[in-house]
């Protein structure tokens, strides 16, 4: 069983992949890796102390839709059946509303899409114990707890100094260590920094009538983009991104005066909301973050660290399991002589994820801007935009099946 261990224990660790990070994508990526017959370092922060076990835990504010890319990756590391499955709800609809006195609209679902489900929706927290236990038995993986203090790289391999005097030695140092990422800035990789001036803000409620396993989304212009995404039973998710003035007003208000705001988009489709947890609302920034290159000399970037989109689309993790599924194709597939760390290895592995993640980033920044700005001559074009969208199914089905990853 693997146990997390302090650096100082081991003073110089060797490993083919050195991967930092500690969020999902840098667990599957470990899991993926290792599986493929590659040691693997994860290094992480310390852990806080655990907090006390609860009789009911609630429901996670941060929840994620995965696409079927993600899915085909996570069954394929035996993750997806190890998670709570009663926590987990399979999107079958999708409805899009417009903004204005006529509205545009366009609906997706799995049917048209010739699918069994267009997404699923879980909980960070589900996703995340489903990939611990799958690490605490997983062969080939070390799991360090430590700081990273310096990168030194060479034409042979990447050293990952730490805050204790350790070090980790590998042929690949992966970067998975999020928005800000650590390993990103130890490559010089200069990137494209805008905000949206908006926060998600999030949370969970009950709602008096079924969802029937839809996710709905309004684009309301001024308030933003209002999403609620089906939970198990009846309960939604809420991911509203908002103007920040409007998010400061939403996170100085109670979960009820939240609700009570969103009865004028959902109530006619899931009648009154209820808060699940009154205290848990959550907000979190919204930014485009481009860097100019996912990889360098004996690394590779995936997740955040690669690239931070608008959540309008929910494409943000289902990018990172998407980077992850490349990397372990592309090391996998390399010439026997060619080492993980190999530089046209790695041009390989960015080559292959520069389509997929250009069209997401430009797609989600192109409609953010769009549906945010209350020029009314411009409202009625988007508008008549999703109508038309709504009425042309063969172009529908190949967004769709882009979007579910297939």
């Amino acid at each position: 069983m693997n146990k997390p261990t302090s650096s100082a224990a081991l003073r110089v660790i060797e490993s083919d992949i050195c991967i930092v990070g500690n969020g999902a994508i840098a667990k599957t990526a470990a899991l993926g890796l290792a599986q493929a017959g590659l040691s693997v370092t994860l290094l992480g922060p310390p852990a806080p102390a655990p907090a006390p076990a609860a009789a009911d835990p609630g429901w996670d504010a941060r929840v994620y839709a995965l696409n079927h890319t993600a899915h085909h990756l996570l069954s394929s590391l035996k993750v997806w059946d190890a998670l709570d499955h009663a926590r987990v709800a399979p999107v079958d609809a999708m409805i899009v509303h417009g903004d204005g006195p006529q509205p545009g609209g366009l609906a997706f679902d799995a049917y048209g899409a010739h699918a069994n489900t267009l997404t699923w929706i879980l909980e960070d927290r589900n996703l995340n114990q489903a990939l611990d236990a799958a690490l605490r038995f997983a062969q080939n993986v070390k799991t360090v707890s430590g700081r990273a203090i310096g990168l030194l790289r060479d034409a042979g391999s990447a050293t990952v100094q730490l805050d204790d005097g350790g070090s980790i030695k590998a042929a690949l140092v992966v970067g998975a260590d999020g928005a800000q990422s650590w390993v990103r800035g130890q490559c010089d990789i200069g990137l494209d920094y805008r905000s949206y001036n908006q926060r998600a803000v999030v949370s969970n409620f009950a709602c008096e009538q079924p969802h029937h396993g839809a996710a709905y989304q309004w684009f309301t212009g001024s308030e933003g983009i209002v999403a609620l995404l089906p939970l198990p039973g009846n309960k939604v998710s809420l991911v509203w991104s908002a103007p920040e003035q409007l998010a400061d007003t939403l996170r100085a208000e109670s979960a009820q005066q939240i609700a009570d705001r969103l009865a004028v988009f959902a109530r006619e489709k899931l009648g009154a909301l209820t808060p699940l947890q009154p205290e848990l609302v959550r907000d979190f920034p919204l930014r485009l973050i481009r860097p100019h290159a996912m990889i360098a000399p004996r690394v590779a970037l995936i997740g955040d660290a690669a690239h931070v989109v608008h959540p309008l689309a929910g494409h943000g993790m289902n990018l990172g399991f998407g980077d992850v599924a490349q990397l372990i194709k592309t090391l996998a597939e390399r010439e026997p002589q060619r080492s993980t760390g190999d530089d046209r290895v790695l041009a390989r592995y960015a080559r292959a994820r520069k389509e997929d993640v250009l069209l997401m980033q430009v797609t989600t920044d192109g409609l953010a801007r769009l549906f945010e700005t209350d020029i009314e001559p411009l409202r009625v074009v988007r508008n008549l935009g999703l109508n038309l969208l709504d009425k042309l199914p063969v172009l529908k089905r190949r967004l769709i099946s882009h979007a579910m990853g297939k």
